[in-house]
């Protein structure tokens, strides 16, 4: 997917040997990738962002090069993850961008974490789990080790048999995934609670409708004002929520 591993380091994080690599120089930006996924997923934007930024790619808990450990997979714990990978680059308040499970994963370590963060970019990420539609929670339903034998064919699949220092914990990673999933999740108070600048990026296609998306906005403040033009803006004004047609 264009990325050179020769950069790559572990850090020791929380109990976790966290993959990460470095590109570019400038001020710091973290970048969290989606579900059975690794920082590969944002190799076809990379040199884009290395232009201007030292960009900082990690393996999320169990994903890529990163092994899993006895945890769960929650974003909760996986952005006391990223808040030590913070400290342990000795970074100063970085950006950070999260897809799909990384969002998740971003929103959970600007919530807990406000002065470790600068901006935040939260994309695909859905905050409650009844926003999604039924047809994905009956499809999120089916992840589990049994499908591994027919995610042979995919993408995800050839990655992590490809970098995963344990390429036979594919099906652990997916029951884990599952689990993770059977849980209600609610990130509604988090993001309500959100200091930093905020974008939100959603597909017209995604897992929960375009009304969820905005539902998230407005509790950053977003269209609750007039915008400038009568001299008043919202409390957080540098939140934005642009629509993304996926």
């Amino acid at each position: 997917m264009g990325i050179t591993h020769g950069n790559g380091q572990y850090a020791e994080v929380n109990g976790l040997n966290m993959y990460y690599e470095t590109h570019g120089s400038g001020r710091p930006l973290i970048l969290l990738h989606g579900g059975l996924g690794s920082g590969e997923m944002f190799g076809a934007v990379l040199a884009a962002f290395a232009e201007h930024h030292q960009v900082i790619l990690p393996d999320l808990q169990g994903h890529g090069r990163t092994a899993d450990i006895d945890r769960p997979l929650d974003v909760r714990l996986m952005a006391g993850d990223i808040a030590a990978l913070i400290d342990h680059l000795r970074l100063d308040r970085p950006d950070l961008v999260g897809f799909s499970l990384g969002g998740g994963v971003a929103a959970a370590t600007a919530a807990q974490h406000p002065e470790k963060v600068g901006r935040l970019v939260i994309q695909s990420t859905y905050l409650r789990t009844d926003a999604v539609y039924p047809e994905i929670l009956a499809q999120q339903g089916q992840v589990n080790a049994a499908a591994a034998e027919f995610m042979k064919e995919t993408p995800m699949y050839e990655l992590y048999q490809r970098v995963a220092p344990r390429p036979e914990d594919f099906g652990r990673l997916l029951d884990k995934i599952g689990a993770a999933m059977a849980v209600p999740m609610d990130l509604t108070e988090e993001v309500r609670g959100l200091q930093v600048p905020t974008l939100i990026a959603a597909g017209d296609a995604d897992m929960a409708p375009p009304s969820h998306f905005v539902e998230a906005f407005a509790l950053l403040d977003g269209g609750q004002r007039d915008g400038g033009w009568m001299g008043r803006v919202g409390r957080r004004a540098g939140t934005r929520s642009p629509s993304c047609p996926a």
